[in-house]
């Protein structure tokens, strides 16, 4: 399959990872968020295939997140994503373009309501379905297992419980978050809700997955839904060469043109169009 295919679910699917992919050791240092030092490798597959679509690796470090997604198309090409939660603030980068933008976490919460109320008046059940908050009756919860279904979606997550709920706790502050800001740099999408319900559930039961399916059923016949998967592993702390990787972006953030998230946005869908 080629990768133009399936950039735009994707981006949708890494962005539902963020509630899903951290396996969190009980030997990670977390008496606080700002001692959290934690790295999550994440390989995302579509359909069938073995060979991964992107690669992400998420690093906690200093009460900062910094996350790494490389979808393959280019050396060069690499979006960063820093996540500062005592400011209320997110930077993201194109280490191609060597642009970024800059914005609060108020604007995702206006998100939330914006597109909770255009999602309910669509005639699609699908996304009519994910524009809604409580799914609390849908989830069907197993000892290991959380899966949730609706019009032709089909959410499958694979967990192992964890011993620490406050790591649970700071990682879900970091998922919402990025769930949101995908919705709001990547429009017309499923809705985030169903994901963040999810989420919300495997607070609850301390379960942090290991492994999350997502499949979508075409509308009509004989053409392709979307598959995808995605695995995950995790150290409970950084490892030679995350340090000089944080180093890099930051040196690479400071350099970059910064732009607002309209005119950043045009300017990566003007560059995939010639890639």
């Amino acid at each position: 399959m080629e990768l133009s295919s399936v950039v735009t679910p994707l981006y949708q699917f890494h962005g539902m990872l963020f509630c899903f992919t951290a396996v969190f050791f009980a030997g990670a240092r977390l008496s606080t968020a700002q001692e959290l030092e934690l790295r999550v490798e994440t390989e995302i597959f579509s359909s069938s295939n073995d060979t991964p679509v992107a690669h992400s690796l998420t690093l906690f470090r200093n009460g900062i997140t910094w996350d790494f997604l490389d979808t393959g198309m280019g050396s060069n090409q690499e979006e960063i994503i820093v996540h500062d939660p005592n400011r209320e603030r997110l930077v993201v980068l194109d280490t191609g373009l060597k642009i970024k933008t800059e914005l609060n976490t108020i604007r995702l919460q206006r998100l939330d309501i914006s597109l909770s109320a255009w999602a309910q008046k669509s005639s699609d059940p699908l996304m009519k379905w994910a524009g809604q908050h409580d799914y609390s009756d849908m989830l069907e919860v197993g000892e290991t297992v959380i899966k949730l279904d609706g019009p032709r979606v089909h959410y499958d997550v694979t967990f192992t419980k964890n011993n620490n709920p406050k790591a649970v706790a700071v990682y879900r502050q970091f998922a919402d978050t990025a769930i949101l800001l995908k919705a709001l740099m990547r429009p017309g999408g499923l809705p985030p809700f169903p994901r963040l319900a999810i989420n919300r559930q495997i607070e609850k039961v301390c379960g942090i997955p290991s492994e999350v399916k997502l499949s979508i059923s075409p509308k009509v016949p004989l053409v392709p839904g979307i598959q995808m998967r995605s695995t995950h592993k995790t150290h409970p702390q950084l490892i030679e060469g995350d340090i000089s990787r944080i180093e890099t972006a930051s040196a690479q953030m400071s350099v970059a043109e910064l732009i607002e998230l309209d005119d950043f946005i045009h300017r990566r869908l003007k560059q995939r169009a010639k890639d």
